[in-house]
């Protein structure tokens, strides 16, 4: 296993990235484009306390069995651009792996028992964690459960507004976004 690992329930990230792109094109009155996946997996490992180097960070995109791809990110399409898929940048080597229960178990346990397992790897220093709203909590009781396990990791749960926290650092989802949406800061300040 990768010393760094992120873990994504890709339908709930789809969906922030929709939200924001309907809201954003309203407020700037332009075409927000699809977000470049590759950009916001490196802005949220910085979020989440990675820096520069020769790092190897596996990134693992849960997702409903229905749902073929993230629709409004590119590249998208979990069999044939993301699964087994990897790019290199400033941070390291990505490699990208899109999951699904397979019938076999729901989305939800699915996302919290790959958080349980990953959390019990003692090569794993540090775990990033998008899940949905209604996984928080789970994700929350998992990480306490795991005791010394968790200690000995850095571990960041994103989500889009402060929640009630838990031993772990807490980051704002929609930052990493809007950086892999092309929304600048600039064009966010309010003239007076």
């Amino acid at each position: 296993m990768s010393e760094n690992i992120i873990i994504v329930d890709a339908d709930f990230v789809d969906k922030v990235a929709f939200d924001l792109t309907v809201n954003f094109e309203r407020m700037l009155e332009r075409q927000i484009p699809q977000a470049d996946l590759a950009r916001w997996v490196e802005c949220l490992s910085m979020d989440g306390g990675l820096r520069q180097g020769d790092h190897q960070t596996m990134v693992v995109l849960v997702h409903e069995q229905t749902s073929a791809e993230m629709k409004n990110f590119k590249p998208g399409r979990y069999a044939d651009e993301l699964d087994g898929q990897a790019f290199k940048g400033p941070l390291g080597e990505f490699v990208l792996s899109a999951t699904t229960g397979e019938g076999l178990t729901a989305k939800a346990d699915l996302f919290v028992d790959t958080v349980q397992t990953v959390l019990q790897q003692t090569d794993v220093k540090r775990m990033m964690i998008v899940p949905d709203d209604a996984l928080y909590n789970n994700v929350r009781e998992a990480i306490h459960q795991a005791g010394d396990a968790a200690d000995e990791k850095r571990i960041t749960v994103f989500a889009m507004q402060p929640m009630h926290g838990g031993p772990f650092r807490q980051e704002i989802l929609g930052y990493s976004l809007m950086a892999a949406l092309g929304i600048r800061g600039e064009e966010l300040r309010v003239e007076n």
